[in-house]
């Protein structure tokens, strides 16, 4: 039905039952009765109407839906509507708060900075990232204008140049900022903040690997070759100088492999494609093969000893091999002839712990931060000599790490050092702390 016909009927209707009623009581009473009774009900119906409006106009100035009055007649009508139109505008409220709520959790939670910045650059808004990328507050800053907060003249050149095109590299509070601005709508700008300095540390140490992997592939290969050319410009050399060559050569040689495996090794370490599967460690197989290994470097010169009085735990056998292998020969290679080297294996009360001490040349307190960085060497000139890669303590790291265990190091210089690895409580196999392990 037309909606002017649903308004138009009842009121027609109410006016048409007043003036009958009149038209009764002027029948009966006569005609001023008639009128009195016909004012009287126009005047019942006007103060309906307007105490309907006064509660309509109570209601605007507090909309809510809880709180609606009923009308009667056209008013239900009208009422009704006003309800319905309320409950939807409430709705959307509401989802608009949900989804303004979820906006400001994920721009919290993206590691890049935000800011939005009306045509003047005062700060209407930015999330954590850009509070902590360019030491703002947005409670504090608020309407503040961004270029009087970030106070960096690159930055207020770009700014006024507006060659938004490119990004903007900034250092600000010691961190390397990718800055870019977004011009949106027609007046407002997003600025938006990248901190590089992670990433530029990984390309750093990118660089510095190649380099120190060129150079330390560089030496074996420039005997290597030397040498040959020696072979192929003088054929008629002694048996003696020959082999003395050839030697030279070997060494190199497996110089270059050993590096090349360990290479290879952190490559898989580090790869996710290699994830670590865990066993059962049979610590005193691992451990009576790692004392037989150091022993046999060691060719009698050192006092090592080996104790184990611990439970067997889970992990990858072949990594920790490697691991505890390399801290064992460390000590071999850095302790002078007739030095001790301890083996020891033992559960405290945090978890398992493997430590080796020595009585070697020690290292001073400014090296031991830098010991597991790859090719890092505290004597370069002993590591040569020594046999080492440089690679040892970076492939012990990652090993560790695929466990959950930590690297502890104490040393005092030309009296020893002792490395500990510390494994946390879950690591243990439980049937060996029942059956009891010392020995």
């Amino acid at each position: 039905m037309n909606p002017r016909l649903i308004f138009w009927i009842p009121a027609v209707m109410r006016l048409v039952l007043i003036l009958a009623g009149a038209g009764c009581v002027w029948y009966f009473f006569g005609l001023i009765a008639g009128l009195v009774a016909g004012m009287a009900g126009l005047c019942v119906l006007l103060v309906v109407q307007l105490h309907y409006l006064y509660q309509l106009a109570e209601w605007l100035d507090h909309p809510s839906s809880a709180r609606l009055p009923d009308g009667w007649g056209a008013w239900t009508d009208i009422f009704s509507r006003l309800y319905k139109l309320r409950r939807d505008d409430e709705r959307n409220q509401a989802e608009l708060a949900e989804w303004l709520a979820r906006f400001r959790q994920a721009m919290s939670l993206l590691p890049d900075g935000v800011a939005i910045m009306d045509d003047v650059l005062f700060l209407e808004w930015c999330n954590p990232a850009a509070e902590k990328h360019l030491g703002l507050q947005l409670g504090r800053d608020k309407g503040m204008r961004v270029t009087n907060l970030v106070r960096s003249p690159e930055f207020i050149d770009y700014i006024i140049l507006g060659r938004y095109e490119q990004p903007l590299t900034l250092n600000v509070r010691d961190r390397k900022l990718i800055v870019l601005i977004i011009p949106f709508e027609n007046r407002r700008q997003i600025l938006v903040t990248h901190d590089a300095t992670e990433s530029d540390r990984i390309e750093m140490m990118r660089r510095d690997f190649v380099a120190n992997a060129s150079h330390e592939l560089r030496t074996p290969l420039t005997v290597i070759n030397g040498f040959l050319e020696i072979a192929c410009a003088q054929p008629n050399l002694d048996v003696k100088t020959r082999l003395s060559h050839l030697k030279l050569m070997a060494e190199q040689g497996q110089r270059m492999q050993n590096l090349v495996e360990d290479m290879l090794t952190l490559t898989r370490l580090e790869s996710v494609d290699y994830p670590l599967r865990p066993e059962r460690v049979n610590i005193h197989i691992l451990l009576d093969q790692i004392l037989q290994d150091t022993q046999a470097l060691s060719g009698g010169r050192h006092d090592i000893s080996l104790e184990v009085d611990g439970p067997d735990i889970k992990g990858g056998t072949e990594e920790l091999r490697s691991a505890f292998g390399n801290l064992a020969t460390n000590a071999v290679r850095y302790t002078p002839e007739h030095g001790t080297i301890r083996l020891r294996w033992k559960l405290k009360e945090s978890g398992p712990e493997f430590t080796v001490e020595d009585s070697g040349i020690g290292i001073r307190p400014e090296h031991i931060s830098r010991l597991t960085e790859r090719f890092y060497r505290v004597d370069k000139s002993r590591s040569r000599e020594t046999q080492g890669t440089g690679l040892g303590l970076a492939i012990v790291k990652h090993v560790l790490l695929r466990h959950d265990a930590t690297l502890a190091i104490e040393s005092v210089p030309e009296q020893g050092s002792t490395f500990r690895v510390k494994f946390p409580r879950k690591a243990v196999c439980e049937d060996t702390l029942e059956k009891g392990t010392g020995t």
